[in-house]
C-alpha cells in the first residue's frame, strides 16, 4: 500500500513538472487553466479596432461630456444681441434663457456731518443708547458718517430703521449703495456632440463669450 502512495505521489509530481516546462502542451494536451498570454491573445479582437482621424476621439468626448452648455453672464445691454446670435446660430427651440440676480445693498445711514465733534457726539449718543455702528471713511460721499447696518433688500433696511426710530434715533435714514443687478445666462440642455461642437464655435456679442460645460445649476 505503502508503494502505491509514493508511485502516485512521484506521478504527480513528473505531471506538474511536464505542464510547468510546456511539455504536455507539445502533445497535445491542454490543462483546463491557460497562460496569461494565450486569455490575452483570445480577450484582443482586432477586428473591432477602427482607427479614427485626429481630434475625433476628443471631440466626442468633449460633446458626449457636454450635455449641458451654458454662457454668460451678459449684462442686460448686451443680452438682446447674445440672444438673437445664439438663436439664428443654432437650432430653433435650443436656446433657453436664464436670469440671477446679484442682490443690491442698503444702509441705515447717519450723516453726512460737516466735522468730527458733531460725529463723535452721535458716536456718544449711540454709545449710551448701546447701539451697534461702525465709522465710514471710504465713501466720498457718505464720510464722515455712520453705519447702523447693511442690507441686500430695502425693505430689512427700512424696518431696522424703524427699530432705532423706536429707540429714540431720529436722524438716520436709509440709502442706497448699490442696486440689484440682474444677470442673463443662455443655456442648451441635451445638447448632443454636433450641437456642443457647433455651440462651441460661437462667438457672442462684443464680449465674445461662447458656450461651454455647464459649471452649475442657475436659477430662474
Amino acid at each position: 500500500m505503502l508503494r502505491v502512495i509514493v508511485g502516485l505521489l512521484l506521478l504527480a509530481n513528473l505531471l506538474f513538472f511536464g505542464w510547468s516546462q510546456g511539455w504536455l502542451e507539445a502533445v497535445g494536451w491542454r490543462p483546463g487553466s491557460e497562460r496569461e498570454p494565450e486569455r490575452l491573445q483570445r480577450q484582443v479582437r482586432p477586428e473591432i479596432i477602427r482607427v479614427l482621424p485626429p481630434g475625433t476621439a476628443s471631440a466626442a468626448s468633449v460633446g458626449a461630456a457636454a450635455a449641458c452648455l451654458e454662457a454668460g453672464p451678459f449684462a442686460e445691454a448686451e443680452f438682446d444681441a447674445a440672444r438673437t446670435a445664439a438663436q439664428a446660430a443654432l437650432p430653433a427651440g435650443s436656446v433657453s434663457t436664464v436670469k440671477t440676480t446679484q442682490p443690491g445693498s442698503w444702509m441705515v445711514y447717519m450723516g453726512r456731518y460737516a466735522g468730527r465733534d458733531a460725529m463723535t457726539k452721535k458716536e456718544d449718543e449711540l454709545k449710551r443708547r448701546r447701539l451697534p455702528y461702525e465709522e465710514i471713511r471710504d465713501s466720498a460721499t457718505l464720510a464722515p458718517g455712520l453705519s447702523l447696518g447693511r442690507f441686500d433688500n430695502p425693505d430689512a433696511a427700512a424696518q431696522a430703521l424703524e427699530q432705532f426710530s423706536q429707540q429714540g434715533i431720529r436722524t438716520a435714514r436709509v440709502v442706497e449703495l448699490a442696486p440689484a443687478v440682474g444677470r442673463f445666462w443662455l443655456r442648451v440642455d441635451g445638447a448632443n456632440p454636433a450641437l456642443a461642437a457647433q455651440a462651441a464655435k460661437l462667438q457672442l456679442a462684443a464680449s465674445g463669450k461662447s458656450f461651454a460645460a455647464c459649471a452649475r445649476t442657475t436659477g430662474a
